[in-house]
């Protein structure tokens, strides 16, 4: 029996055009994830530093900006977010779109330290972002003023337990908190810590004898080290650092567990679809095994952290993990 509507010849071209888009559809159906990892990026990329401009960093995601726009053929921006312990630039991100042109340069503060410190924390560390890579890690220097009598890791811990009293410990970030937290539990120190907005207002408090010593990063400090204005007891690495070889570590100073580094990656949203998360993740694991960022890594004494988005992850949640330790031990509690 011959369907009337088929003789129409109107209708069958229609049923032609239908045919042929559900054939085009099915074909998208199939094919996305190569489509939008070949496409992608489509427009300029920001990398959001929670952090001022001039600082660590920002460095850091200005030498790789360049090498990311070169690599993807797409301008890439440096935008400072500074403010609240990370959470506006982690804010940014979270609110913009989940399409990859938006990364958080997050550190050990923002993506450990923040869950295990902070109250009300209004992004998710794990579960809002997913990391793409490792970036570096770099170790931290204990410094005392130039005047101190503190010359020495055992100055600290021996004068502490002779003077019956405890030391007064700077820092500014929560990182630092946590970090001079287990510097005195592995050591049996009793300490103060006082929390300082940056490096500066930790030297003047290190040169007008409000502190006893500080934590700090080497980046941050080299230059009053070099100047003779500050005096470097210990650093908290494996091995010395380049840049102040005659400065003994904390382990080879009679506390072999205490081995602590600060560490930064490049997380993007969590909703971000694989393919170019995958692209990115390639594009940066390809980057950091040029001689240039390796040269450049080392430049500031640190080394690359080179690990794939999973090693990653399993490397931020045991970070997580450990500072939540620490804090149980010292009786911090998140605030």
């Amino acid at each position: 029996m011959t369907n009337k509507a088929n003789s129409v010849p109107g209708f069958r071209y229609f049923k032609k055009f239908i045919t042929m888009a559900g054939a085009l559809a099915c074909c998208v159906s199939f094919a996305p994830a190569s489509w939008a990892q070949d496409s992608f990026p489509t427009r300029t990329l920001r990398i959001v530093v929670p952090t001022a401009a001039g600082g660590g960093s920002d460095m850091t995601a200005r030498f790789f900006s360049e090498q990311l726009s070169k690599a993807l053929g797409q301008p890439v921006i440096v935008e400072n977010r500074p403010g609240a312990n990370g959470a506006i630039a982690a804010m940014a991100v979270k609110n913009a779109p989940a399409d990859g042109h938006t990364i958080f340069l997050g550190t050990n503060t923002h993506m450990a330290v923040n869950p295990v410190l902070m109250k009300g924390v209004p992004y998710d560390a794990q579960n809002d972002f997913k990391p793409i890579s490792g970036l570096s890690r770099q170790m931290m220097v204990l410094v005392t003023g130039a005047n101190s009598p503190l010359k020495s890791v055992a100055d600290i811990t021996q004068g502490a337990r002779q003077a019956g009293k405890s030391l007064n410990v700077g820092g500014y970030t929560g990182g630092f908190e946590l970090s001079a937290a287990w510097f005195a539990n592995v050591t049996q120190t009793p300490q103060v810590y006082v929390s300082y907005k940056g490096i500066g207002d930790v030297v003047v408090g290190l040169m007008g004898d409000q502190l006893d010593w500080a934590i700090s990063d080497p980046l941050a400090t080299l230059t009053q080290i070099k100047a003779g204005k500050l005096r470097a007891l210990a650093v908290t690495g494996d091995v010395r650092h380049p840049d102040l070889p005659d400065v003994p570590t904390v382990k080879e100073s009679g506390f072999p567990s205490f081995v602590n580094y600060s560490w930064g990656g490049m997380y993007v949203r969590a909703e971000t679809p694989a393919p170019v998360t995958d692209k990115l993740a390639q594009t940066m694991s390809s980057l950091l095994a040029t001689p240039a960022a390796t040269a450049f890594v080392h430049k500031f004494g640190s080394d690359p952290l080179t690990l794939s988005p999973a090693d990653m992850r399993k490397f931020q949640i045991s970070e997580i993990e450990r500072f939540r330790k620490v804090a149980s031990d010292a009786g911090i509690q998140p605030r």
